[in-house]
């Protein structure tokens, strides 16, 4: 499937990032990693890297949608966090780990992320709160799959608002403010992705048809 979602997220810490944690909400952070799911979840593949605040929210999301989300979701986890892995890895059937490298936390960061952006074909890349590893995954995924879109959801907080600096000294008069006020994240979400709330969510990819006018729901 070459229209996966990449999604970055975390709540900040604010004993290990107060700069980020001063400016994030929590409870927007939570409301729109919950919409990203409701929106995609069986329509589009969701793939990001495990973080143990995020992994959670997802699983539950899913859970209450009734969705088998076994064939619709992608967890990347480096096995530098093998001791600390949630149990929630355990529900997800697609779980990659990636490799160890020499016990050293940033180059086992770094290999996670390569692998994921180079083994998914990613349509829009979706940044939710976060701290300094949401940057390092937003330049990495610039680099990775230049051109694509990337979605800096700014009402949320933390790192996201880093990005959107980042965004605009290369395009300064690039605009999108309903990124920074628009806390409607289902409808936000279904704008900016592309994803009419027409489209069927299907059990499988395998099932989805590739024309996009082929999924949406007939009625009887």
């Amino acid at each position: 499937m070459e229209d996966c979602i990449f999604l970055s997220a975390s709540v900040p810490d604010p004993r290990r990032a107060p700069e980020y944690s001063a400016s994030s909400n929590s409870v927007a952070i939570t409301s729109a990693v919950r919409a990203l799911v409701h929106v995609t979840l069986g329509r589009r593949i969701l793939v990001w890297g495990g973080h143990p605040a995020i992994t959670p929210m997802i699983k539950v999301v899913a859970e209450e949608m009734g969705v088998d989300y076994g064939e619709w979701v992608k967890l990347y986890q480096s096995s530098f966090f093998e001791d600390k892995f949630p149990e929630d890895n355990k529900n997800f059937k697609n779980v990659v780990y990636t490799e160890n490298v020499q016990n050293d936390l940033s180059k086992s960061l770094f290999r996670m992320r390569e692998r994921m952006f180079n083994e998914n074909k990613f349509n829009v890349a979706v940044f939710i709160g976060g701290m300094g590893g949401i940057v390092d995954e937003f330049n990495l995924f610039q680099k990775c799959h230049p051109g694509k879109n990337v979605l800096p959801v700014t009402s949320t907080g933390g790192a996201t608002l880093e990005i959107e600096k980042i965004i605009k000294k290369s395009n300064p008069e690039l605009s999108d403010s309903d990124l920074h006020f628009d806390m409607d994240y289902v409808r936000l979400f279904h704008r900016k992705l592309g994803i009419s709330p027409k489209e069927e969510r299907f059990q499988s990819p395998k099932f989805q048809p590739k024309d996009v006018r082929q999924r949406y729901w007939k009625g009887k």
